[in-house]
């Protein structure tokens, strides 16, 4: 069955359906078997701040044989939307995918924020992936500044949604249920 047409906006590109709900079955127990912690901020100075910031529970699904699939299906889907609507120079991943837990007990948020800055390589793209149904929360919304005004990002189980790594975003407060979702950052040549 083939998947319905990216959704292009001026501060991202989401493509629904673009995993099936057995592999996301899939990626959310390579998640939770991972033992998701709270999540820090990395900056010493905002890091006072973070309860403000950031409510996150998180892992890091570093690449092995049993995610392979998943890392070379991601892999392909960034270099087809790449390909069709950034054309970025892109070297790879840098880092392991994030799997990312906002639940309404622990209050999860993330304020507007950009994924560059003092990162180990430069981040060129962004990538979320909607691991749960739009039904199991209430709130968290994906939403991102690429123009004047705020967009909301779909929240269909199984959409990957694509970014820029300048382009503003956050998630807003949680207010009932849980939302799990995956990152990743694909990394490039510095722009020019």
């Amino acid at each position: 069955m083939p998947t319905p047409d990216p959704i292009v906006t001026s501060s991202h590109v989401a493509w629904p359906q673009a995993f099936t709900p057995a592999e996301m079955d899939a990626v959310v127990g390579l998640g939770e078997a991972l033992a998701p912690r709270r999540a820090e901020i990395p900056d010493p100075v905002q890091r006072e701040q973070l309860e403000r910031i950031r409510i996150t529970r998180m892992a890091w699904l570093t690449p092995d044989d049993g995610n392979k699939w998943f890392y070379e299906r991601m892999g392909q889907l960034i270099r087809s939307i790449n390909e069709r609507f950034f054309q970025f120079e892109l070297t790879g991943f840098s880092d392991p995918f994030q799997y990312t837990i906002y639940s309404q007990s622990d209050g999860g948020h993330y304020e507007w924020h950009v994924d560059q800055g003092a990162t180990r390589v430069p981040r060129k793209l962004s990538l979320t992936l909607q691991l749960s149904e739009p039904s199991d929360y209430e709130g968290c919304d994906l939403e991102l500044r690429g123009g004047y005004k705020a967009e909301t990002a779909p929240r269909g189980r199984g959409t990957l949604i694509a970014f820029p790594a300048y382009v503003l975003h956050r998630v807003t407060p949680i207010k009932s249920g849980t939302r799990r979702s995956l990152v990743a950052w694909v990394s490039g040549p510095k722009f020019r």
